[in-house]
């Protein structure tokens, strides 16, 4: 049986090795994404006061508008006060995505971002559909993220100590040996140390890989109904009818002002649909995600609209399969444990990228390997009687 897995997991690290590189590196690299951004992009910050009257959504709004004429606004973000807000653009046919960083207190439009110009832009894509089409680099990858999952288990069989006297090898590098060896001990004594968060990376990964999946975890850990993601409708037959959407998009945000008045950001939509929904999410922990109030309000009543699954209601309420959905993406990056947990997984994504590296120096040095040759014995001369 060991000898059946390790084949498996010879084949598999060879089919596989150069995806799990790729996504890897890319992994690193993103992991520190918005403190490098901080520091590369003084355009997400606000320049002189702060602490003023904030701009309601359909100013900023028409600000943005004037500096990307012809582009569909979407929705705006307020961040912390010390930031600029962001009105977003985007669509699919044409396909773009521009973001307008404004002053929240003085509307002044400090930059246009563009995602194709961006370099994290361009490194996700590489994590994510590996530089090829969507349609076919989703898929792959999400493959290769599947057998970088039996990888882990499959090693951890393999790396497993027949008995004592073995285990004492398993834990420790041995620096002074050969090169080989060396290199046999940095693919198995590191792949073992970092198989957990290893297997924690690849099912987190493989929750946006395949929906099958991702609604299997869901349902598995208590999760009631499906795990996507949707916009409720609004009451287009209503006979209370706000004309104005984007006054509809003030009053609604004035509300969650209210109800809300500390919070970390707050990003509310400007429907461009009859039937659309105003949808705001409300956070409350800065550099992550999953604590979060969702709610969606009708654009003609300003009535909320309950909403099932994941995304919605408040995060104090949510059950457990839905809290651990809302944190898949910041368990995925560390940031669930802050910076520490970003190091963490750093670190662990710079190992999964060395583990191909040293499997194939293995698996090449066998194969080159040339069979020792077979000492002939002498012949056992008879002593006289």
């Amino acid at each position: 049986m060991k000898k059946l897995i390790g084949k498996l997991h010879l084949y598999l690290g060879l089919v596989s090795g150069i995806m799990v590189f790729i996504i890897s590196v890319t992994g690193c690299i993103l992991a520190f994404e918005q403190e490098i951004k901080s520091i590369t992009q003084p355009y997400m910050f606000v320049k002189g006061p702060t602490g003023g009257k904030v701009l309601p959504p359909s100013e900023l709004a028409e600000i943005a508008k004037k500096a990307l004429p012809g582009k569909v606004a979407k929705g705006v973000l307020y961040d912390t006060p010390d930031r600029n807000a962001q009105v977003g653009f985007y669509n699919l046919d044409p396909e773009y995505y521009y973001v307008a960083y404004i002053n929240q207190y003085t509307g002044k439009v400090e930059h246009i971002w563009n995602e194709d110009d961006d370099f994290f832009h361009f490194i996700l894509h590489g994590h994510y559909y590996l530089w090829l089409p969507e349609k076919i680099g989703q898929p792959v990858t999400a493959s290769a993220t599947l057998v970088f999952f039996f990888m882990m288990i499959s090693g951890m069989v393999l790396w497993w100590p027949k008995n004592k006297s073995a285990a004492k090898q398993r834990f420790s590098i041995k620096w002074n040996a050969a090169w080989r060896r060396k290199n046999y001990d940095l693919h198995n004594v590191l792949g073992f140390y970092i198989m957990s968060i290893g297997v924690i990376l690849a099912v987190t990964g493989l929750v946006w890989g395949f929906q099958w999946f991702s609604q299997g975890l869901y349902t598995a850990t208590g999760g009631q109904g499906s795990d996507m993601y949707y916009n409720p409708t609004s009451d287009t037959v209503s006979t209370a009818q706000i004309t104005n959407a984007m006054q509809a998009v003030d009053k609604a945000w004035n509300q969650l002002q209210k109800e809300y008045p500390r919070y970390s950001s707050l990003n509310i939509s400007f429907p461009t649909e009859k039937a659309e929904s105003i949808y705001s999410y409300v956070n409350f922990r800065e550099g992550t995600y999953y604590n979060v109030d969702y709610n969606y309000f009708d654009q003609y009543s300003l009535k909320r609209i309950n909403a099932t699954g994941p995304y919605s209601g408040k995060y104090s309420k949510a059950d457990f399969a839905q809290k651990l959905r809302r944190m898949n993406y910041d368990i995925h990056t560390g940031a669930i444990l802050g910076l520490p947990g970003k190091i963490l997984v750093f670190f662990a994504s710079l190992i999964c990228a060395s583990l191909p590296i040293t499997g194939f120096v293995i698996w090449w040095g066998r194969r080159k390997k040339a069979p020792k040759k077979v000492r002939k014995s002498s012949p056992v001369l008879a002593t006289p009687q």
